[in-house]
């Protein structure tokens, strides 16, 4: 299940929730049900912002092979299809 960050427009905070990519939370009381936070002094109808991240991006440094596969690098691949 992906992760995504919430800034709560009303404080600047910012939380980290699991959930699918179908929902989207729009206030804070939406979030909290969701996620199953305490939703504190906050009122529940704060608007929430999704945070872009740069989450499960992987630098080709860290690979075992850090050379680009052949379809990603203009060639085809040889199986016709590689994934990607």
């Amino acid at each position: 299940m992906p992760t995504y960050d919430y800034r709560i427009e009303a404080t600047g905070d910012v939380f980290e929730v699991k959930h699918t990519m179908a929902l989207t939370p729009r206030n804070w009381g939406e979030l909290c049900e969701l996620a199953n936070l305490n939703p504190q002094d906050i009122p529940v109808d704060s608007a929430v912002t999704k945070l872009l991240t740069t989450a499960g991006v992987v630098k080709s440094t860290t690979l075992k092979n850090p050379e680009a596969p052949p379809c990603m690098s203009g060639g085809g691949c040889p199986s016709g299809g590689c994934g990607i």
